[in-house]
């Protein structure tokens, strides 16, 4: 019993101890029916997820958008120029009718006349003939009327209007770029915390595969073992309740190994089976908090979008100033071709146009006063983000240290569970140890192995979330090459 026991234990050992950037081994599945996995290292899935990911597609289309308005701004210095035309069919002819004065003016010229000298009264009485005989009414504008021109309109003076509408549209382009930049950074967050999950996930689900595995051949021998009277029939049921509760711990892992490889397959915006290449890993060295903090109020993307916030309130409050100045356009246009248009009309005008308001109801004066509150109140806001963010960055950045100085201890365990496995499994050799004790001891060897992976992968995670907000996350791929990276494997080497 002691021997086969021994072996069943030492064949348990081995499987237990693989390192974290190893392929997983061969299951007792068939060949046929393992899963075939793509290789990835983390530079790899950050050029994926920067290419493939949905959000990321998306700001890069707000960004252009956010550049189009920019340059849209611009035309506002431009002169405006439009076509007009038309064609309009009058109720009647524009004019004067002066008919109904012939014939008091007839009246008036015959009393006249006998006044005259003979010579001229056969002469003037002729022009009184003619003119009484005429028609006396002018037409002004016929009653149908086309033309087609155009008009210009140049801005001379708005009140600093058209260039605070500049200095917002690139205020605005480059809050669109910050909260782009935010967007990566979060995102590389996530794909830390998914890439590593993923990695940690699977080599728990070989382990546990590897427990059961292990208890399922040490439950045949004992169940042989109890037939022949060498065990009691306690070692057997322990046994098969620690079966019991290997076999959920595997289901539970598997479960688990799923839904975060869907996750990470929704942050790298594809849809495949992936098998982390790059280890978790801690750093023997780090760059104090307070250069995180340094770094964190020049480059964290929210504080920046603040910033611009605090700008564009400026802004604010100088369109609103620029309502109690006067406006100023030049305007001009002219005719390209007209039907029937009057030729009292003029073909072409130009002029200079100024609006200045006088009183709108005191609302250029309310809007000045809340344009001042507002850039108060941002001005405010700006302080507290920056607070905010001086505190996540210390929370951080402490909770790194604490998993970096957890790694110690949990150095010092696993020293402790070989050793004390070492020393069962010698007992178990001489007898004075029950084959309970020695699978207490197997599986407290790999609670604390899964245990260190799990520190090394929380400590890689608040790396990529202390980077996030110092504003640098595109650099986490340079600390996972840096020459004092520990790697963190299943054992300790």
């Amino acid at each position: 019993m002691t021997n086969l026991l021994r072996i069943l234990f030492a064949g348990m050992a081995m499987g237990l101890a693989f390192s974290a950037t190893a392929r997983t081994a061969a299951s007792p599945e068939s060949p046929d029916t393992l899963p075939i996995y793509q290789p990835l290292t983390l530079d790899d899935a950050l050029t994926l997820m920067l290419t493939e990911n949905p959000a990321l597609k998306a700001a890069a289309h707000e960004a252009h958008a956010a550049a189009q308005q920019r340059r849209a701004a611009i035309g506002l210095r431009m002169p405006q120029i439009g076509v007009t035309g038309a064609y309009t069919y009058l109720a009647k002819d524009i004019g004067f009718d002066f008919n109904h004065l012939k014939a008091p003016v007839g009246e008036v010229a015959g009393k006249l006349l006998p006044l005259l000298p003979d010579g001229l009264r056969p002469e003037i009485a002729g022009y009184v003939q003619q003119l009484t005989g005429a028609d006396w009414s002018i037409e002004l504008q016929n009653r149908s009327v086309g033309f087609v021109g155009g008009e210009v309109s140049v801005p001379i003076w708005l009140g600093g209007k058209i260039n605070a509408a500049n200095r917002v549209a690139k205020i605005k382009e480059a809050t669109v770029d910050e909260q782009s930049l935010q967007m990566r950074n979060a995102l590389v967050s996530e794909l830390v915390e998914r890439y590593f999950g993923l990695a940690l996930a699977m080599q728990v689900v070989d382990v546990r595969r590897r427990v059961v595995d292990g208890v399922r051949r040490h439950l045949a021998d004992a169940e042989a073992l109890e037939r022949d009277g060498m065990i009691a029939q306690s070692e057997r049921l322990y046994v098969e309740f620690k079966l019991a509760d290997a076999e959920r711990e595997l289901s539970d892992a598997q479960l688990q190994m799923q839904t975060i490889a869907a996750a990470l397959n929704n942050t790298l915006g594809r849809n495949d089976m992936w098998r982390p290449l790059t280890a978790m890993f801690l750093l023997d060295g780090l760059e104090s908090r307070a250069y995180f903090q340094e770094l964190a109020l020049e480059q964290n993307p929210l504080l920046r979008q603040v910033g611009l916030k605090y700008r564009l309130a400026e802004e604010g409050v100088k369109v609103q100033r620029a309502d109690f100045l006067p406006q100023v356009a030049a305007v001009g246009g002219g005719t390209f071709y007209n039907y029937q248009v009057s030729g009292l009309l003029p073909r072409w005008a130009v002029g200079v146009g100024v609006r200045i308001k006088i009183f709108d109801g005191l609302s250029r004066e309310y809007n000045y006063s809340a344009a001042r509150a507002t850039v108060r109140r941002v001005g405010e806001l700006r302080t507290q983000a920056e607070n905010d963010v001086s505190v996540l960055v210390e929370q951080l950045y402490n909770e790194l240290m604490n998993y970096r100085n957890r790694m110690r201890s949990l150095d010092a365990s696993l020293a402790f569970a070989e050793s004390y496995l070492r020393m069962k499994d010698a007992a178990f050799r001489e007898g004075i140890a029950t084959s309970t004790e020695l699978i207490d001891a197997e599986l407290d060897l790999a609670g604390v192995q899964t245990e260190r992976l799990q520190n090394a992968y929380n400590y890689d995670l608040m790396l990529a979330r202390l980077l996030e907000a110092a504003g640098i996350s595109s650099e986490f791929g340079a600390y996972v090459r840096r020459p004092d990276v520990v790697v963190v494997s299943f054992d300790k080497n």
